[in-house]
């Protein structure tokens, strides 16, 4: 898994406006959605049984083990364009996304 330094930048400065300097970003994959899975990210306290830490560029992720493997090639990436910012995922195992693009589906 990868981490843009845009990315980063955004982590903390979530974790600074929440005033939760040392928490961990918690990354999952759910099923839902239109395509059938569906990225779950959150500022969390506690690190749960199961949950693998990676630290990455500075950041402490969390990623338990059902999503681990969704999330191996993942690159995460913040950018901002007119509709506003966002965290953008590019996953090499997407096969297909819904029309809203927040869903997908995976080759396996």
């Amino acid at each position: 898994m990868e981490i843009t330094p845009a990315a980063v930048k955004e982590v903390q400065r979530m974790q600074s406006s929440r005033q939760k300097l040392n928490t961990y970003f918690r990354l999952r994959v759910k099923e839902g959605g239109c395509s059938g899975l569906y990225y779950v990210f959150e500022l969390s306290e506690t690190q749960q049984d199961g949950d693998h830490l990676h630290q990455l560029e500075g950041i402490n992720v969390l990623i338990d083990q059902a999503s681990l493997p969704y999330l191996e090639a993942l690159r995460l990436d913040y950018a901002e364009d007119l509709m506003g910012g966002g965290f953008r995922f590019s996953n090499p195992q997407v096969a297909t996304t819904c029309s809203c693009g927040l869903s997908f589906t995976v080759t396996r």
